[in-house]
């Protein structure tokens, strides 16, 4: 596992990689770079980038204790209407702070009738609540489709490097149509079912592994190797709504409920914590529509003023959900060098999320096709900001030309991003020389350095850019709350 540098020598190296890089765009004619610290709104071009703004979607979040009996013999039981969004809402026991290296259990009785149940039931830390995967969770994902529900293992590290079960934790059958495994979920409805959740820490050979039973069926999580080690803390056991844009909500009950060895009564008010659990109000976070461009504001470092906002994931398959903004260029090539640099700050990552920064063409990378087979838009060179859960957020470069051609940067070395706001500099280098004549893209995040070659034949393509700025993917996902400021780029070349 990398160690993390003390803080005040990984500013340093940051700060020297700054300039270096500075100074490499100013060794470059004045006249082929541009410079935009978003001082005043820079009239960028823009194309469906502020969707959101005209997106308003009610959110109902109803569940606590209750004096019903859906999940138990008789009256009392915690639970209700809990809705998926971006805004975190839960009701939880206090619990005395934990960590991986203690073991955890929780039992009890479950039902869920809601059709669209979507729910975390499990270990968190109320302080640490910002998207989903949610740092510093172990948890039970209950998700209802029609008249069944299905339920995932899934926890997340302090760092946000997560993992799961899934597909393959609880039982499966063979879908006839398609001939794969699939889940075979539970009945929902009126059906209650017992449930337990155990964390070993020293299970998986002391990698740490989580064990859930609901019903007859059961599954096992075992921490990936390094997670471990990550560190978690939990404070609170209870419902979490999944923490990301606002979807369908429905119902889930919980009765006899014991944690750690410890019985709640719910005969009466158990005096659990709630958190946004009863109110109802209007979210602007809805999928897919973004709302990112110039914003008054400096999340990214530097003075008032920056690019960025909330950026989801785009489908070609429908022009209205691809998105932009980024300034005019004179038509670049491949056949010359590209550079860029500036400041950036993730604030909040969604799993299955992406935000791409770099050079790209206002018409190829905006062309409405059927086809899902890249992620990445036509016509694109730069760093991309994403996945997998199981790394959390990584900053590296990628490129895809005017076909289909394309790549990105793998392995270990990639450099983390942590959607915690901290503050970072970054530079990208494409060099037409490196990579046995093929081309070379680097990115450095805080001096820490990743390349990526071109394969051979993509530099004699029809590929050219003339923007530079976000541009959002082919495939659709979830979202990011990412900002960018102080941004030195090639518009130019000679």
């Amino acid at each position: 596992m990398r160690t993390s540098p003390h803080p005040a020598t990984s500013w340093v190296r940051s700060a020297f990689a700054m300039a270096f890089s500075v100074l490499c765009l100013a060794a470059a004619p004045p006249d082929l770079v541009r410079t935009e610290s978003f001082d005043r709104e820079p009239r960028w071009d823009g194309q469906n980038n502020r969707a959101g703004r005209a997106v308003a979607r009610a959110v109902r979040q109803d569940f606590g204790y209750s004096h019903t009996g859906h999940a138990g013999s008789g009256a009392g039981e915690i639970g209700g209407f809990v809705t998926p969004a971006a805004e975190p809402a839960y009701y939880a026991r206090k619990i005395p702070t934990s960590t991986f290296n203690d073991t955890l259990t929780a039992s009890g009785t479950l039902t869920c009738p809601g059709r669209k149940v979507h729910v975390l039931l499990g270990f968190f830390n109320s302080q640490s609540i910002n998207e989903w995967r949610t740092p510093n969770s172990i948890v039970i994902r209950l998700q209802g489709r029609g008249d069944i529900f299905y339920a995932y293992v899934e926890y997340a590290t302090r760092k946000w490097r997560a993992g799961g079960d899934s597909p393959g934790g609880f039982a499966t059958v063979r879908d006839p149509a398609s001939g794969r495994m699939q889940l075979k979920g539970f009945a929902g409805g009126n059906s209650v079912y017992p449930w337990s959740l155990r964390y070993d820490p020293s299970g998986s050979n002391g990698a740490g592994a989580i064990h859930v039973t609901i019903g007859d069926q059961s599954a096992t999580c075992s921490l990936d190797a390094g997670h471990k080690a990550d560190g978690a803390e939990f404070n609170r056991f209870g419902l979490l709504n999944v923490v990301k844009s606002i979807d369908d909500g429905g119902e889930v009950y919980l009765d006899n409920v014991t944690v750690n060895g410890e019985k709640d009564d719910f005969s009466r008010d158990p005096g659990w914590e709630g958190f946004h659990n009863r109110r109802s109000y209007e979210t602007k976070e809805a999928r897919p529509y973004g709302d990112f461009g110039y914003s008054a504001t400096r999340n990214a470092g530097g003075q008032r003023g920056e690019m960025g906002g909330l950026v989801f994931r785009g489908d070609c398959r429908s022009a209205g959900t691809m998105a932009c903004y980024g300034d005019r260029l004179s038509p670049l090539s491949l056949d010359k060098p590209l550079k860029a640099s500036g400041r950036v700050a993730l604030l909040r990552g969604v799993s299955d999320s992406t935000t791409l920064i770099g050079f790209y063409h206002s018409r190829d990378s905006m062309t409405p096709n059927p086809s899902q087979s890249s992620g990445f838009p036509k016509s694109f060179l730069g760093a991309a900001v994403e996945g997998p859960s199981r790394e959390g957020f990584l900053f590296y470069p990628a490129y895809r030309e005017n076909g289909d051609a394309q790549g990105y940067a793998g392995g270990d070395d990639r450099p983390h991003i942590l959607p915690d706001g901290a503050k970072h500099l970054w530079t990208l280098a494409y060099t037409p020389e490196a990579g046995n004549g093929n081309g070379r893209i680097t990115v450095t995040l805080d001096g820490h350095a990743v390349s990526l070659d071109l394969a051979n034949g993509i530099k004699r393509s029809e590929t050219s850019f003339d923007r530079f700025g976000i541009v959002t993917t082919w495939i659709d996902g979830n979202g990011q709350r990412v900002y960018f400021d102080d941004l030195t780029y090639t518009f130019r070349q000679p």
